[in-house]
């Protein structure tokens, strides 16, 4: 038996610090015990035979050991490798203020680098390019090297992003990006907490799925850009993209940092961002950060080691200390342990990863919900270090939109279910054709629960979880109406993988490319849907009201109003096979359509006759499975 022994194996550490215990069997208690990191010295405080001390270690790898002197004679124990994966690294960090010089940017809550703590030496500001205007150096001292920076309000109303590159003695840099806000002449900082930028009200969202795309993965993608482009899409939602073993969509993750070899390369990858930026297309990422596959190293080592493994800890355990927790009933997913002050800091390393090393503009976080129950300050912390790296990042849970936390701590937007985990809302809406109205009304006033006032709706008809595809339940018919009503509903709205061409498939019983054959004509559609959105203030506003119908048929109705009051739309869905007469009642807020004789459908381009029998209606004919978005002709 060794005379002195640490505990452990050689392991990975995403901490600066760690805690090094041991066994100590000279026979003399009172000798000292020493630990030492890459020749650093730290006495460990000792209980009997056993002993512990805190230390802190250096980048990449700390050789340790132990040393017991005692009866004039030194004892050495074995060697550990603890692998430090935390970069050291100054923080940059912008604090914003409006004063009456104009707008103050500080740099003083910048941090010297965890690690080395080297002093910060340099400061270094810099504004966007693609500003509404450029910004003015308001002391005119041109290039801005200090702590601080005041520039004058501009004229042009809009975002304005600054970033800040600190610089610290050992020359490790660091950058971080802020952005005001210029109204009328006047700015206002952005509360980062909760605000989201300008571009996510009127985003559409796309969601990817590279192996349903073709063969190649990334450059398969890449391939139909333009076409999504033109589709009038902003924002590319990217399947899970990490190594994974399991396959499929990837929600077995195996390591967080590296690309799974079916889609390509981290090469393929940066093209991929790259060219969907020069497109105006933004690239969000689906993070898996509930649970990890077996097959990661981690949980591997766990399960060949068991209660000897330094990642032990790193997972959540089951009602036995020697159960692993798992994702809902599969066996195959660990959920992580939140608790573990390194569990946290490994998944923020790969979330900040992706947006400094590939430049992503976003997540989809899966099973977010879990990690709340777990640890329910995680989220506002994650959030406040990616925006400190980009603000402008959407971030979107994989959770139900009718919980506020979700808008409190952390997120910009969260998904259109119900209180229960996974429920859309709308999952029952359509199977009965003479209940779709009352089911409907339910669903979108959250059965008559208000929401929180920055609350942002994910809203979609498909996704990866939905099962067979909307058309192949209720036909074309129905996709053309409900797809109306997904691209005017206030929110998020989502087309998924070729929804848009009627790809009717399972998403994880299709493992291949689908068909981009559009032989019901649908893009169109969907593409003039989609730029109406855009173009319409109204469409992509959070203001609505639900108006009252009155039909044999199945008929809802809502009004559409942007900020300034200006041009509201009414939208009136007709769910039914047959054309009817539908008389809607309208409100004070939508006196436009009071005694309108005529109107507009903006989604056809054609005249719609109406007629008023008072102040409070509007009567006219909706043709079957139609949706009509109206204005005033």
């Amino acid at each position: 038996m060794p005379s002195i022994e640490l505990n452990g194996t050689d392991a990975d550490v995403w901490a600066w610090e760690k805690e090094i215990t041991g066994v100590c069997h000279c026979g003399h208690e009172g000798g000292t015990i020493t630990v030492a990191v890459n020749g650093r010295h730290v006495r460990a405080r000792r209980r009997g035979r056993r002993f512990r001390a805190r230390v802190r270690l250096d980048e990449g790898k700390n050789y340790v050991i132990a040393r017991c002197t005692s009866g004039g004679r030194e004892h050495v124990s074995n060697e550990l490798i603890l692998t430090q994966r935390l970069r050291s690294r100054p923080a940059a960090r912008i604090d914003v203020s409006i004063t009456r010089d104009g707008i103050v940017l500080g740099g003083s809550a910048s941090r010297p680098a965890e690690g080395s703590g080297a002093p910060i030496a340099e400061y270094t500001w810099r504004p966007h390019p693609g500003n509404p205007a450029p910004l003015s150096d308001v002391y005119g001292r041109g290039r801005l090297r200090g702590p601080q920076a005041t520039y004058a309000v501009p004229k042009k109303d809009g975002e304005y992003r600054v970033s800040l590159r600190v610089t610290d003695a050992e020359g490790r840099t660091d950058r971080a990006t802020t952005y005001f806000v210029v109204r009328d002449g006047t700015a206002r900082a952005v509360d980062m907490s909760t605000e989201n930028p300008a571009w996510v009200d009127r985003a559409v969202v796309y969601g990817v799925v590279p192996h349903n795309f073709g063969p190649k993965g990334f450059c398969s993608v890449v391939e139909r850009l333009d076409s999504l482009q033109d589709l009038g899409v902003d924002v590319l939602w990217m399947s899970p993209f990490n190594t994974t073993k399991s396959g499929g969509h990837g929600y077995g993750v195996d390591d967080y940092f590296r690309v799974r070899r079916d889609y390509g390369t981290k090469r393929d990858l940066r093209r991929l961002v790259q060219e969907a930026h020069s497109r105006g297309l933004r690239v969000i990422m689906d993070f898996v950060a509930n649970h990890t596959s077996l097959h990661h190293r981690y949980m591997r080592d766990v399960r060949a080691r068991g209660a000897a493994s330094p990642y032990r800890e790193f997972y959540e355990r089951g009602e036995s200390d020697t159960d692993h927790s798992f994702y809902f009933s599969w066996t195959r997913l660990a959920n992580l342990n939140y608790h573990n002050p390194e569990v946290q800091r490994w998944i923020l390393e790969a979330f900040s990863h992706w947006v400094r090393d590939v430049d992503i503009d976003g997540f989809r976080v899966d099973a977010a919900w879990g990690v709340q129950l777990r640890q329910s300050d995680f989220w506002s912390k994650w959030r406040r270090e990616l925006k400190r790296i980009k603000p402008d990042l959407l971030l979107l849970a994989e959770a139900s939109a009718r919980d506020s936390y979700w808008f409190t701590d952390g997120f910009d937007a969260a998904y259109d279910w119900t209180d229960d985990l996974g429920c859309w809302s709308m999952a029952e809406v359509f199977e009965e054709p003479t209940e779709i109205v009352p089911r409907l009304h339910a669903a979108l006033t959250n059965e008559g629960r208000g929401l929180h006032e920055d609350a942002l709706i994910f809203r979609f008809l498909n996704n990866n979880d939905t099962g067979s595809r909307f058309i192949t339940r209720y036909g074309v018919g129905m996709e053309r109406v409900a797809a109306a009503m997904l691209l005017t509903l206030p929110g998020l709205p989502c087309i998924y993988t070729g929804q848009e061409v009627r790809a009717e498939f399972e998403p994880y019983r299709t493992p291949g490319p689908i068909s981009w054959h559009d032989r019901h004509q649908l893009r169109p559609y969907y593409r003039h849907l989609v730029l109406l959105r855009k173009e319409v203030s109204a469409l992509h506003s959070r203001d609505w009201e639900i108006l009252p119908t009155r039909s044999r048929e199945q008929t809802y109705a809502y009004a559409r109003y942007d900020a300034a009051g200006r041009r509201p739309v009414l939208v009136v869905l007709n769910f039914s096979r047959q054309t009817t007469s539908v008389t809607v009642e309208l409100t004070q807020r939508a006196c436009a359509f009071q005694r309108m004789s005529r109107g507009l459908d903006l989604l056809s381009g054609q005249e719609v006759a109406t007629e008023s029998r008072s102040a409070r209606d509007v009567a006219l004919k909706v043709p079957g499975q139609t949706g009509l978005l109206i204005v005033p002709a």
